[in-house]
């Protein structure tokens, strides 16, 4: 399409995920469900996490920083969404389109890598458990963890611009929320570039991650199978299930996703991946990382103790 045939876009309309009025109460009831239950659980493991403080290790503040980080990422997307839910025209300014998008990638980019930061803390714990505490000491943690919001972030400046640079032909955006992808497909111009930035952007946030979670998890089945007892076994890779399951969760989907943009992906299939990983994931890591774990599961139990005492 010819770059005269640019539109002055103000604001954009968002199809959605449906245009029947009845399908759409019913999203609005599932996902505000769904969104109360993320926000209630990540709420309740911060809580936990800072009151008890058999819970003040590396593991639990790289957790409590993912759990905010969670927090906030479906505060991105779904508000809006549960009132497009209700509304005949669904529609979002143009400038409120460039931030959703940049807080969405930002904080899907530092939990990519606040994962990573996590399988090394598991690597160190489970294959240098004698110097884990002096290696992984406050001042490590704090910095990773300030290292994995800007890299998010950076990331996110990087894609938005190059983005929203594009001349515009179009104002309506096939998606539920301003996603790349579906914003792209609004250009009057090509999008090669684009497509190889997105690719680019993804091998780095996607990737890296990655790499260090494999390397890590390599090192560590290493370290398990020269444990001779069952239980020591048994008891050092439980250390780690939890993690691997939402590694496994967040990075499967999303290395669907982005690793392969292609012209011709379908848009309805992409609405629900990117569903997935912005309510289901989000809502997924703290039931995981609770009912899965012992020691999270005795905060609460002594966290209700207390309260049944008081009352």
């Amino acid at each position: 399409m010819a770059q005269s045939n640019q539109t002055r876009v103000n604001e954009f309309i968002l199809l959605g995920l449906s245009d029947d009025l009845k399908t759409e109460i019913y999203l609005f009831v599932l996902f505000l469900i769904m969104y109360l239950v993320t926000m209630m659980g990540n709420f309740l493991i911060i809580y936990l996490i800072r009151l008890d403080s058999r819970l003040h290790t590396p593991m639990y503040f790289f957790l409590s920083i993912l759990s905010i980080v969670d927090i906030c990422y479906m505060n991105s997307t779904v508000p809006q969404m549960l009132i497009h839910f209700l509304s005949s025209r669904k529609s979002i300014p143009f400038y409120s389109c460039v931030f959703q998008l940049f807080i969405s990638l930002a904080l899907g980019g530092t939990e990519f890598f606040l994962l990573g930061a996590m399988a090394y803390d598991r690597y160190v714990a489970v294959c240098f458990p004698l110097h884990y505490t002096v290696i992984m000491h406050g001042g490590l943690c704090m910095a990773l963890a300030i290292a994995c919001l800007a890299a998010g972030f950076l990331n996110s400046l990087m894609e938005t611009i190059i983005t929203f640079r594009l001349p515009l032909c179009k104002d309506v955006i096939n998606h539920f929320t301003c996603e790349t992808l579906a914003v792209l497909r609004l250009a009057c111009v090509d999008i090669s570039f684009n497509k190889i930035m997105v690719t680019f952007s993804g091998s780095v946030v996607i990737m890296l991650p990655c790499s260090l979670v494999l390397f890590s998890y390599a090192q560590i089945v290493r370290a398990i199978l020269r444990i001779r007892s069952t239980q020591g076994r048994r008891k050092a890779f439980g250390t780690c299930t939890s993690h691997l399951t939402v590694v496994s969760l967040c990075f499967g989907a999303t290395i669907f996703t982005y690793m392969r943009p292609r012209a011709t992906s379908s848009a309805e299939h992409e609405k629900m991946i990117a569903l997935f990983y912005t309510t289901v994931a989000p809502m997924l890591n703290p039931m995981i990382y609770s009912l899965r774990n012992k020691e999270v599961m005795g905060a609460l139990r002594r966290a209700l103790g207390r309260v049944s005492e008081e009352t």
